[in-house]
């Protein structure tokens, strides 16, 4: 957004004149951020959300504090490899790792929920899912494997990358253990540099780095070469190093008051009705888009007909200046608030035109 460019631009300009950067400045643009985060996702403790560059490195820091010698860990199928590869490391330690995939089914979002149900057992340390699935937008049923894993004592590991700001998301009722997420996406924020919430669960583990702000008492700068042993409080010991960015902080602080503004619950709405008729067509035409129910409003895929190609619809889509992505097996469809009416007739026009073709 225009207003986030303005802010990270003025923050720049700050560096250029970094005798107006006070001590003060390393602490509160920071503890401002995470006091409107914990509001977006309705989180009671703001020192629990914290700074992070990137995705792999808020599941470090949870990989390496799991509280937990063995057992399984359960991911969806093709995720989003920031929250596959850091798992891959526990298979040296003993743990298994499962892959629970989708069913062929029409119905493929609630056999797929219900297979995760299912496979979650008394082995079952980690579920580490999305909320959607980043390829398809799937719903996952956060709340139902929240239950289940209480059952059993596992960990409920959530990557919010692909949903939070767009789709309402609640600490209070989920109770994630972590919730990790990048900013750039539907936070609307810039490149490296994310938030994460860390639960009871993560409280007095050994963070990935060990660096001076997150020391305890590390506002005093006349103090910090006497070397402190503690660290800062709840989860604040698992913020990355300089996470006082001057630059992208304000950027993803003024992103994120946007978001506030427009509140999930009415993205949704609005890109529901907006693409409400458009998906109707799409699948009377034979294209697989799944249920309602089972899917979120801002993203989703889009299955190809057996009569369409990929390159014949890649052709369309650039013809007509319609951005989408192909992820997996699907066509990802991501509306927003600055798509109108118009962007949708021209992304009907571009998935039919093909169909056309080949008749």
């Amino acid at each position: 957004m225009k207003k986030v460019e303005k802010a990270g631009a003025k923050g720049l300009k700050k560096k250029r004149q970094p005798f107006h950067i006070s001590a003060d400045d390393f602490f509160k643009e920071t503890e401002d951020l995470r006091v409107l985060y914990s509001r977006l996702i309705e989180n009671d403790q703001p020192k629990r959300v914290v700074v992070i560059p990137s995705v792999s490195y808020g599941l470090a820091n949870v990989v390496n504090n799991l509280p937990f010698k063995d057992g399984e860990i359960l991911l969806a199928e093709e995720q989003f490899p920031s929250n596959v590869y850091p798992w891959f490391k526990l298979k040296e330690k003993g743990f298994e790792i499962k892959t629970v995939s989708p069913s062929d089914s029409e119905k493929r979002g609630e056999s797929w929920n219900s297979e995760i149900l299912n496979a979650i057992n008394a082995k079952t340390r980690v579920v580490a899912i999305g909320h959607v699935h980043w390829s398809d937008g799937t719903l996952f049923e956060l709340q139902k494997i929240r239950n289940k894993l209480d059952q059993v004592g596992g960990l409920l590991i959530i990557d919010g990358t692909q949903s939070v700001g767009a789709l309402p998301f609640s600490v209070k009722e989920i109770r994630p253990d972590a919730l990790i997420c990048a900013g750039y996406k539907w936070l609307m924020g810039p490149y490296s540099i994310g938030l994460a919430y860390y639960g009871a669960a993560f409280d007095g583990g050994e963070p990935i780095e060990e660096n001076w702000i997150n020391r305890l008492n590390s506002e005093d700068f006349s103090n910090l070469v006497n070397y402190q042993p503690e660290y800062q409080e709840m989860a604040l010991r698992y913020e990355v190093g300089e996470h006082s960015n001057f630059i992208l902080v304000p950027m993803l602080h003024q992103a994120i008051r946007q978001i506030l503004n427009w509140q999930p619950d009415n993205i949704q709405v609005y890109t529901q009705e907006l693409l409400r008729e458009a998906i109707k067509e799409l699948t009377e035409l034979g294209f697989g888009i799944e249920d309602e129910a089972f899917r979120a409003h801002h993203l989703f895929g889009i299955r190809l007909p057996k009569t369409v190609s990929v390159d014949a619809l890649k052709a369309s889509l650039t013809k007509n200046r319609v951005s989408v992505s192909f992820r997996g097996k699907a066509v990802r469809v991501s509306p927003h608030v600055y798509n109108d009416e118009m962007d949708v007739r021209k992304l009907l026009k571009a998935m039919k035109e093909p169909i056309f073709a080949s008749r």
